[in-house]
């Protein structure tokens, strides 16, 4: 299997390294024949070569299995005219990794904010209300005069069907349930859109319930009761608020894997950001990166590599959440004494 290895910026570089030394030791035991290709993105190459994405990353990334993305500082990069580049929209966008897939879940031994659930959530992440993605040139956002801001947004049919069937096929291998979320009631052409979409799919899957949702009740039925959802579909913008919710009520944003995907090409992205302030310190909790990097295999073994991969998925997965019920065997922010290495180290070691 080939891997693109991206570090990133701030935490990225230590979070991704405890990524590839888990999936090393995954490979040492299950024999994956991991083969990573590593390159610099970010503010790495911005200081050297004038861009956060070097021209040759995107081409390089369709040439391999799978890459490993460190989560970036886009936020404080330059104007895109000067450089700073989204790397993570480029990602999505330009490899058309639509489909954006966040688990959140309780852990035995990790406190949580809401009740327990096991949900995921699939996130069209081509399009919607994001103007750097929603226009073949310029920007989706804009302002006609010095007080006048106006922003875009774009749905399409084609991106709603498959967004939507894949939650719906991913529905049948779990609890056979879809929660469509919309705002149909004030975004009628839009909204209206994604839901026509999203029914014409469910009559293909009779055996899985489809329910609708409006994004404003539905985060407040997220903190209800979370345990009663199994796969939320929405587009761009209320998947992203709708995943950070769910992923600190089921413990910590730093639990939450993510995976970019398309059915040829998969991206392991941690669901937060690069927390600069703590980068370099041995501070940063992995866990995020680590089930993204397991993600991966598990998308890869289900498409191309067989079974082995997905046995390392389910090994990886299972050996994080023994290590997290002992309180000894956490980091600083779930309350324990670890830092990144010495975590990393005992998930190795349990694998």
């Amino acid at each position: 299997m080939k891997i693109l290895v991206l570090p990133g910026d701030g935490i990225g570089p230590e979070i991704v390294r405890a990524s590839t030394d888990v999936l090393d030791a995954a490979d040492r035991k299950f024999g994956l024949d991991l083969d990573y290709t590593h390159r610099e993105m970010g503010f790495a190459t911005y200081e050297t070569q004038g861009t956060t994405l070097p021209d040759d990353i995107l081409p390089l990334a369709r040439t391999m299995d799978g890459v490993l993305l460190g989560p970036i500082s886009h936020l404080d990069y330059p104007p895109r005219d000067k450089g700073g580049v989204n790397v993570s929209a480029a990602f999505r966008v330009k490899l058309d990794l639509f489909a954006n897939i966040r688990p959140a879940r309780t852990r035995t031994g990790v406190k949580h904010r809401g009740t327990e659930m096991d949900l995921v959530i699939m996130r069209e992440s081509t399009e919607g209300m994001y103007p750097d993605r929603n226009m073949v040139a310029g920007t989706g956002e804009f302002m006609p005069t010095e007080d006048v801001a106006i922003s875009m947004r774009k749905v399409t049919s084609k991106a709603i069907e498959r967004i939507a069937r894949a939650s719906f096929e991913l529905a049948m291998k779990r609890r056979k349930k879809v929660t469509a979320v919309h705002k149909a009631n004030a975004f009628v052409l839009t909204d209206g859109l994604f839901l026509k979409e999203v029914r014409k799919v469910a009559a293909e899957f009779p055996e899985v319930e489809l329910e609708e949702v409006l994004i404003d009740a539905m985060a407040a039925l997220l903190v209800r009761d979370a345990s009663v959802y199994d796969v939320i579909c929405s587009t761009n913008f209320y998947s992203d608020i709708l995943s950070d919710l769910a992923s600190e009520l089921s413990g910590s944003l730093g639990l939450a894997g993510s995976v970019n995907a398309n059915d040829d090409l998969c991206a392991a992205q941690a669901q937060h950001g690069s927390a600069p302030s703590i980068a370099g310190q041995d501070k940063a909790n992995p866990t995020s990166m680590i089930l993204s990097a397991a993600m991966l295999l598990r998308w890869y073994g289900e498409r191309k590599g067989g079974e082995r991969f997905v046995a390392a998925a389910d090994r990886i997965e299972a050996v994080i959440d023994d290590v997290l019920s002992d309180p000894a065997r956490c980091t600083g922010d779930l309350g324990g004494p670890l830092g990144t290495r010495a975590f990393t180290q005992f998930v190795v070691d349990a694998i």
